[in-house]
C-alpha cells in the first residue's frame, strides 16, 4: 500500500508541476498562487520553478505558530512541483494563436485535476499552501472557504501588482478545478488499510478445503 501511495504521489506532482508549464504556455492567466510566483519571478529573475520551491519552504514557516506538521508528500510538493515546473516550460512551446491556446489551457486545468486527486488521494501530508489553510481554519475557527478565500484573493493581488499573468484562464481554473478534483478524487483516494485479522477469526473465514 505505501509503494502505491508514494508512486501516486510522485506521479500526482510531477503532473502538477507540468499543468503549471502549461498554463504559462497558454498565455491565458493563471491560478492565484501561480500569479504570485510568477510575479516574483519577473521582479527576481529567477525561474518560476525555483521560486515555486522557494515560497514553498517559506509558507512552511509560517506552519510551526500553527503547529502543523509536515509528512512526506509535503516535503516531496515543496520541492517536485518546482522541478518538474522548468522542465514543462523547458520542453514545452509557447502558443501564440488563439486556438492553441485554449487548447493547452484546458489540457492545463484537467491535468490539474488529475494531479491534485493523485496527490492528495495519496494521503502523505498537504501541500505546504494546503496546510496553511487548514492550519488557519483550525486556529481561527473560521470557514475553510473564508480562509482560503482571504488568502488567494491577498496573493492574487500581489502577484498581479508584480506583474504576474490575471486573465481568464484564473477565472477558469477557479470555477473548474473544485468540481474536477471532487468527481476524481474518489477514484484516487488510497484506502485506509484495514485491521490485521485475528488469527481465530481468520481461520473461520477461510474456505473449506
Amino acid at each position: 500500500m505505501m509503494t502505491r501511495r508514494i508512486t501516486q504521489l510522485l506521479i500526482g506532482l510531477a503532473m502538477y508541476g507540468i499543468s503549471l508549464a502549461m498554463f504559462i504556455r497558454a498565455g491565458l492567466g493563471l491560478d492565484p498562487w501561480d500569479v504570485f510566483h510568477q510575479g516574483v519571478s519577473q521582479k527576481t529573475g529567477f525561474s518560476i520553478g525555483v521560486v515555486v520551491i522557494a515560497v514553498s519552504f517559506l509558507v512552511l514557516l509560517l506552519w510551526i505558530p500553527l503547529r502543523q506538521m509536515p509528512g512526506i508528500g509535503t516535503i516531496a510538493n515543496a520541492v517536485l512541483v518546482g522541478l518538474f515546473a522548468d522542465l514543462g516550460l523547458w520542453l514545452i512551446p509557447e502558443f501564440s494563436h488563439l486556438g492553441g491556446q485554449i487548447a493547452m489551457l484546458a489540457g492545463a486545468v484537467i491535468l490539474n485535476g488529475i494531479a491534485s486527486a493523485c496527490y492528495i488521494g495519496a494521503r502523505l501530508g498537504p501541500g505546504a499552501r494546503d496546510g496553511l489553510m487548514t492550519g488557519l481554519v483550525r486556529r481561527t475557527g473560521w470557514s475553510v472557504r473564508l480562509v482560503r478565500t482571504g488568502i488567494e484573493v491577498v496573493v492574487l493581488a500581489v502577484g498581479w501588482l508584480l506583474g504576474g499573468s490575471v486573465g481568464v484562464g484564473t477565472v477558469v481554473y477557479a470555477l473548474a478545478i473544485g468540481p474536477i478534483v471532487q468527481i476524481l478524487l474518489p477514484k484516487f483516494m488510497v484506502p485506509e488499510q484495514a485491521k490485521a485479522t485475528a488469527p481465530t477469526e481468520a481461520v473461520e473465514a477461510a474456505p473449506a478445503a
